[in-house]
């Protein structure tokens, strides 16, 4: 439920057009400073089953929150896994930037790879970035597989001013280029350039007149000069989180409530793994039918709804107190007044 990370304060230098302002925040650059994110979620409710989560890292003005909910389907080839009907992506909040909020949706993915026994994650579908503040919208599109079947893992996005009342462009090329403020191109699992203005250097005269006359080596290194790194993947690892002793957590954190079906699992008692997590189940079924028989509904601890605020979770009095602790590194609770399922 609970839960911290201690990480490098690894923010690039970005380039800025030369119209704007770089603001405080978005200029800072690596050093030693280590700074701290603080995680809570809690399961808001069992049927459809929901979780809530808050991101916090105050030393960087910025902290995301959203609902955690996926839906599965078997399309007869693979898996398609997209975000449930109360998963509407994740909010990010930039205090620095007079609260400027994001909504980041996510794509569907793919868990193929099922009837040759070699399973494999793929992502082929759009996704968008909006902030109604800033009248700024980003799109990103995964493009398939090659037809040889071979996964391209490629991403390519375009940065625009739209209009928040009239938000009707989904694809890239819907995109006219006097809108546009910046494109995004690269594989989503090495490293994704970006570059500034609305024409993206494959299109520019002068790579067309490289590609006549020059290798592919020297067009390659213009093309580098070009674009500028927004991520690379490829050295990136992650990071332990820090949590609190198994034996000082509460009976309903994920860990201690889930700690007989994960050894179970380790273990490859797969059997038992399944009677537990039934009788876990039992438990909820049956505190449910408690509550309805009272006409009780269950409220979560830490945020103020199951699934409301839509796709925004509130925290309560509680969960702002814990998430404060958390910054703190004091991590233990409150036992609970009530419990879902004991």
């Amino acid at each position: 439920m609970t839960c911290t990370w201690d990480v490098e304060d690894t923010q690039p230098q970005l380039k800025h057009a030369p119209s704007s302002k770089p603001s405080s925040s978005s200029s800072s650059v690596a050093g030693d400073k280590r700074v701290k994110l603080s995680y809570l979620t809690e399961q808001t409710s069992h049927h459809p089953p929901v979780s809530a989560f808050y991101i916090d890292c105050p030393e960087k003005g910025i902290s995301a929150r959203g609902f955690d909910q996926l839906s599965a389907k078997f399309t007869g080839t693979n898996i398609r896994v997209v975000a449930g009907a109360h998963n509407l992506g994740i909010f990010i909040t930039l205090a620095n930037r007079d609260n400027e909020e994001y909504q980041l949706t996510h794509p569907a993915a793919y868990l193929g790879g099922l009837l040759r026994g070699s399973l494999s994650v793929s992502v082929a579908d759009s996704c968008f970035v909006t902030c109604a503040k800033s009248k700024i919208k980003v799109i990103l599109e995964y493009q398939e597989e090659g037809w040889l079947g071979r996964s391209q893992n490629k991403v390519v996005g375009v940065i625009f001013k739209y209009d928040p009342s009239n938000d009707n462009k989904t694809k890239v090329k819907d995109v006219s280029d006097r809108d546009v403020l910046g494109r995004i191109e690269g594989s989503w699992q090495q490293k994704v350039y970006y570059t500034l203005g609305s024409q993206p250097f494959a299109k520019t005269p002068v790579c067309s007149y490289l590609r006549r006359i020059a290798p592919d080596s020297l067009l390659t290194s213009f093309q580098e000069k070009d674009r500028n790194l927004l991520i690379d993947l490829d050295p990136l690892f992650v990071i332990p989180k820090n949590i609190p002793p198994i034996e000082e957590q509460l009976p309903n954190e994920s860990r201690k409530f889930w700690e007989g079906v994960t050894n179970a699992i380790v273990n490859k008692q797969y059997s038992l793994a399944t009677t537990l997590k039934q009788e876990i189940e039992d438990k909820q079924r049956k505190k449910a039918a408690e509550r309805k028989e009272t006409g009780k509904d269950w409220q979560p601890r830490f945020f103020t709804g199951a699934v409301t605020p839509v796709g925004r979770p509130d925290l309560t009095p509680d969960g702002e107190e814990v998430l404060k602790r958390l910054h703190e590194d004091k991590y233990a609770l409150e036992p609970n007044k009530e419990y879902a399922a004991f």
